[in-house]
């Protein structure tokens, strides 16, 4: 059932399309001219509008152009009658979704209705699959603008087209597996498997199982034939996670497959070829774990062709003002919570605490800092009770380039002279004071307001021509 709007200024049309509508299944409703359609579209949800082309004052044209300058997104079926089939050819190219002759077909109608339902549920479908895709791909987006992950992200781009095994360390907690998926998707083998298998999460009798399947038989329990994780990844991406814990007889086997690019089946013998890129991670130093004797030395050369060295939280602090604000909005979105930002002593707090558990712990504490927060704007005792202790262990502003504070509060530490003060934090509204203020700091010359801002300038070009500078 559709709420349906007909517009027609002739009342025997009008009684045939209400009639034909409502033996339909739906309800409708109707207007004789085009301000009035335009009070029923005020008042409620309307799926679907029927307009005649030829009424008094506006034509059916004008208001379908209407409807697109109001920012009414309801498709429309135009009436026109057989002298004016051209009009309706205009219509169709302005924007209606259909359009029908007179006189007026029952079953013509349910039809040209049928089908634009259907078109609009197709369209309200694809727009709901664009939305989870772009939710889906901001989850997986890098965020960071500071100098060591621009390096990084450069490196990323160059390496993704490349078929080199890559080596990913860094503290729990950095992103690695985020990394591992950026350098898959800015590669070829975007469209083809990315499969994920953690070495120290497996039981010792199942890793071999899981790299490379086994055969039905193979040993008490494998009841049929399994494919293993290069199995599946053949063509794509696998990526081995926390590859130190792998056991030394595991090793051997897995350089094999690395230098030979084949693999046999655990109680199988025939050779399988596939085409696997590997990425490796590890929360170790996995030379110096190598030079100990815990990890072959020569599986270490082959997987660390491409190193990254994934830098802690506390070593990049001008990227939690990002981070924190993307966390903040989408879990207060998710949480349906009108969460506006954070207060600036809170984004000092932040940077002043070291992360040891990185930008997973910094999630985990926003997500709880939303929860328990009654205000619009996220204040430090908003954490107050967590286990690292952030509200108890800030003591003044962070060691950031550009300071926060409020403008009127004396009790707060003293602010550096040329610091940049904030009142409130929009992040939109944040971020163009301070650029505005970092511009007029070094007399207009973006290079150095950059390097003040600790952002690139392409970056600091892009906000500018993008309209995010402050107002003057």
């Amino acid at each position: 059932m559709a709420t349906i709007l007909y517009v027609d200024d002739e009342p025997a049309i009008g009684l045939i399309l209400a009639d034909t509508l409502e033996r339909a299944g739906h309800v409708a409703v109707g207007a004789h001219t085009v301000p009035e359609a335009l009070q029923v579209l005020q008042r409620g949800a309307v799926d679907l509008i029927i307009s005649d082309y030829r009424m008094p004052g506006l034509t059916g044209l004008e208001f379908l152009q209407l409807l697109q300058q109001e920012g009414y997104d309801v498709p429309l079926i135009m009436l026109t009658g057989y002298a004016t089939i051209e009009h309706a050819v205009a219509a169709i190219k302005a924007g209606a979704i259909d359009y029908i002759t007179k006189p007026v077909r029952p079953e013509q109608l349910e039809l040209a209705v049928s089908q634009a339902l259907e078109v609009v549920r197709l369209r309200r479908e694809n727009d709901a699959l664009r939305r989870e895709v772009m939710e889906f791909r901001n989850e997986r987006q890098i965020i960071g603008d500071s100098a060591v992950m621009r390096r990084l992200m450069q490196t990323v781009s160059t390496a993704a087209p490349t078929r080199a095994t890559v080596l990913l360390q860094g503290e729990s907690g950095t992103g690695k597996e985020l990394f591992a998926r950026a350098i898959h998707d800015a590669s070829d083998r975007r469209d083809r498997p990315f499969i994920k298998l953690n070495c120290a999460a497996l039981p010792e009798g199942l890793i071999e199982s899981a790299l490379f399947g086994h055969e039905k038989g193979a040993f008490t329990g494998a009841i049929k034939l399994v494919h293993g994780a290069f199995e599946r990844a053949n063509g794509g991406t696998l990526l081995l996670d926390e590859i130190s814990e792998m056991r030394l007889d595991l090793q051997a086997k897995l350089l094999r497959v690395l230098q030979e690019q084949e693999f046999e089946r655990v109680g199988g013998s025939v050779p399988i070829k596939v085409d696997v890129r590997i990425i490796a991670t590890t929360n170790r130093n996995l030379a110096d774990h190598a030079a100990a004797g815990q990890f072959r030395r020569d599986l270490y050369f082959r997987l660390s062709v491409i190193p990254f060295s994934i830098p802690p939280l506390r070593e990049r602090p001008e990227d939690i003002p990002l981070l924190a604000s993307r966390f903040t909005v989408r879990i207060a979105a998710e949480m349906g919570k009108e969460i506006r930002g954070l207060a600036p002593e809170t984004i000092a707090m932040l940077q002043a605490y070291p992360w040891p558990g990185n930008v997973r712990e910094l999630q985990h504490a926003i997500e709880r800092a939303v929860i328990l927060s009654p205000d619009p704007v996220l204040q430090p005792h908003a954490f107050d009770g967590q286990r690292f202790g952030l509200s108890q262990r800030w003591s003044g502003p962070a060691p950031a380039r550009l300071a926060t504070s409020t403008s009127n509060d004396t009790a707060r530490p003293a602010i550096p002279e040329g610091a940049v003060v904030l009142t409130s934090l929009d992040v939109a509204e944040a971020e163009s004071r301070l650029i505005a203020r970092a511009l007029e700091v070094t007399g207009g010359n973006r290079t150095r307001a950059a390097e003040l801002l600790g952002m690139s300038v392409r970056t600091l070009r892009s906000k500018l021509n993008s309209g995010q500078d402050a107002p003057g």
